[in-house]
């Protein structure tokens, strides 16, 4: 008889399953791979070596993800590749814990065991009609465990909640201590196989984090990308080669990623140290392979450093754009905020010159106590080298920008014509340059502007604004369109 305490409901490490006497079980792992998407999954290859008879073998396979996607295994033989072949393969994943034992023993005879003051013991013997977990589906199949109370029948009633150890004459059949692969090998060769077993599992994850230290002018910062790896998978990867691939991958079902942990912030060094990924191109994507090897704990987060950049030139843009604004006055005028921008040439000329995944800029700043403080962040997409890379921080404070239209008259059924008159004031100690960006739609053209404008594409032009400290300066102009 096993017995297991039902008030406490520990893990039940005293009732292990023996395996079916015909499964061999697999020797562990000698070599483990993983490549982890930022898409909320991972390719796990796993190799180990199998001792295979002539004929028929069952070969048991364990300490698999639980989130594997069993649709995805394959198994080879790397010693004789064509003189093993997998007839039939079934995943165990009905794991051996207390909800579940219950569960499975619906309608079964089990006692409890009540232990009561003075060392007096009660025994209930009955039929157990209802297990502290069940499985309900909603109304769109959506699968969730409900809790609730364990009813016992006995010969004089029915017990609802009873409590103590609770005792069972055997375990329900199919039950694993941990998930595993269950192969019906057909074997030509005898002997022992080395073989490669790789599936997809969700529950692996990866993003990539930036912290930009930006110099006193804005000119220059020091930039340092972290990896930051979330193992949700149910499985551990000891001493694991470890591939993250950047990109959009195409999948057909797509699973949310967990919410991600807070990344680490650091200081950069004056000379940075060597990357200890190396990036390689890899069909339309990136593939970065860690230097060495690591264990990949299973519900753990783990940080790496993908590459170190110093002195990387910045530029610092102030950016107004109409169709923006935040507040109007009685006259119909606009007040819009100017949008402060970072712009970095991702070259090799710029310390930099290597594919960026996508993830998040954290910009920090010296004060004039030397104290580092956080002055913005923004999300960037996977970036090619040699292309720029702008990140929005924040607004500027000292910079005020109005817009108004000044006229507007109908030149005829199809023509319109528009006049805009925009004022910028600087308040800071030092000039700057406001790029104030425009927008038309239909047949245009600028018929008279106090600046020159560049055209961007069918719809934007802009116009470069330089203000001095404590001054105004005024941008009018007039567009037709059609």
């Amino acid at each position: 008889m096993k017995r297991m305490k039902h008030s406490v409901l520990p893990l039940l490490a005293l009732l292990a399953v023996s395996f079916p006497a015909f499964a061999e079980e697999v020797s562990p792992s000698k070599d483990v791979a993983i490549t982890i998407y930022n898409q909320n999954f991972g390719l796990i290859k796993d190799r180990r070596d199998i001792k295979l008879k002539d004929g028929i073998n069952y070969v048991r396979f364990e300490d698999v993800a639980a989130a594997i996607d069993p649709t995805s295994v394959s198994f080879t033989s790397l010693t004789a590749p064509n003189a093993v072949s997998v007839r039939e393969q079934n995943y165990q994943y009905d794991l051996m814990d207390n909800d579940t034992i219950l569960s499975r023993s619906l309608g079964k005879t089990v006692k409890f065991r009540q232990f009561l003051s003075g060392g007096a013991v009660r025994e209930l013997t009955g039929t157990l009609l209802s297990s502290p977990a069940v499985t309900v589906a909603d109304s769109d199949g959506n699968l969730s465990q409900r809790s609730q109370s364990v009813v016992l029948k006995t010969s004089s009633g029915i017990v609802v909640g009873p409590s103590g150890e609770l005792e069972l004459a055997e375990l329900p059949e199919g039950l694993v201590s941990k998930p595993s692969l269950l192969w019906k090998l057909e074997c030509d060769k005898a002997g022992s196989h080395e073989s490669e077993i790789s599936y997809q599992a969700q529950g692996l994850n990866w993003k990539c984090d930036y912290v930009a230290v930006a110099n006193s002018d804005d000119s220059a910062c020091d930039l340092t990308s972290w990896v930051t790896i979330d193992n949700k998978s149910g499985a551990s990867y000891k001493d694991a080669s470890l591939k993250l691939m950047a990109g959009d991958v195409h999948k057909v079902a797509n699973v949310p990623p967990p919410a991600p942990a807070a990344p680490m912030m650091a200081e950069m060094a004056a000379d940075a140290a060597a990357p200890q990924f190396n990036e390689q191109t890899f069909a339309e994507y990136h593939l970065y392979s860690l230097k060495g090897r690591t264990d990949v704990r299973d519900n753990e987060t783990k940080q790496l450093t993908l590459f170190n950049a110093s002195a990387v030139p910045v530029k610092k843009l102030y950016v107004m754009e109409s169709g923006r604004a935040t507040e109007y006055g009685e006259d119909g005028s606009e007040k819009i905020k100017v949008n402060v921008r970072l712009e970095v040439n991702n070259s090799k000329e710029n310390n930099l010159g290597m594919p960026l995944p996508k993830g998040k800029v954290r910009v920090y700043k010296k004060d004039q106590d030397g104290a580092m403080q956080f002055v913005g962040e923004d999300q960037i997409d996977h970036t090619p080298k040699d292309e720029k890379v702008r990140v929005y921080i924040g607004d500027a404070f000292d910079i005020a920008c109005n817009r108004i239209q000044t006229s507007q008259e109908q030149v005829s059924d199809r023509v319109q014509r528009q006049s805009f008159s925009l004022s910028i004031r600087n308040h800071k100690k030092e000039p700057v340059t406001v790029t104030v960006v425009e927008h038309s739609y239909g047949d245009w053209k600028i018929l008279k502007s106090s600046l020159p404008y560049t055209k961007k594409d069918s719809h934007t032009f802009e116009f470069l604004v330089k203000v001095s400290p404590d001054t105004e300066e005024k941008l009018t102009y007039t567009i037709e369109t059609k």
